[in-house]
């Protein structure tokens, strides 16, 4: 297999923090989809990355897609295949990439010349980052967020507070001190350490 995407994609990210958790051979295929001659467009009719090319030349793309077919292809499972359980960790999930988008949306619009940018688009994502951040400082207790064991919904809050760190850092755990100690906790795994975005120095 290969997965097609940037170091620094949080939504690749989660990708590859579940290859990890599952020791799944992948090679990764640094590809930029905006570069001259990019197999992504190739790959993706969309144009975007992350893209997963199968063994047998197949390729999915979308990290909800990606990360369901990996997980359904090699046990334990990860993401819940029924019951309550599963709609909660996609709640998570949808949470996270939610708060991932808005990071993503703000940081463009701030690198618009600055005649260009708009504050209210910038405040506008910034309300979206407050208010996830806490939604989920109000659920986030001692342990994982669902069930008794870890899974997605952990991996892809943790991928987007880092993000969030990587991209727009500003404070947040002054202000949401349960969100602050279970991102500490479990962040720490050694899966999320060998993934971290370059660059990126978490908080002390």
């Amino acid at each position: 297999m290969k997965l097609y995407a940037s170091l620094t994609s949080p939504f690749a990210r989660k990708i590859r923090v579940l290859l990890a958790e599952k020791s799944l051979p992948c090679e990764f295929v640094q590809a930029d989809p905006n570069a001259p001659g990019s197999p992504v467009s190739g790959l993706n009719p969309l144009g975007k990355v992350p893209v997963l090319e199968r063994d047998d030349g197949s390729v999915l793309f979308d990290s909800p897609v990606i990360l369901e077919w990996l997980d359904r292809s090699s046990p334990p499972p990860l993401i819940p295949t029924d019951g309550e359980a599963r709609w909660q960790v996609l709640l998570w999930q949808a949470l996270a990439d939610g708060l991932m988008d808005a990071v993503v949306t703000r940081m463009i619009e701030l690198r618009r010349a600055p005649e260009l940018q708009s504050k209210t688009a910038v405040a506008h994502q910034e309300g979206k980052i407050a208010r996830a951040l806490s939604w989920a400082d109000e659920r986030a207790g001692e342990g994982f967020l669902v069930g008794e064991g870890f899974g997605l919904a952990d991996i892809a809050l943790v991928c987007s507070l880092d993000y969030m760190d990587f991209r727009h850092p500003h404070g947040w755990r002054a202000g949401l001190p349960q969100l602050a100690s279970w991102h500490a906790r479990q962040s720490q795994r050694p899966s999320f350490l060998s993934t971290l975005p370059p660059d990126l120095k978490r908080p002390e």
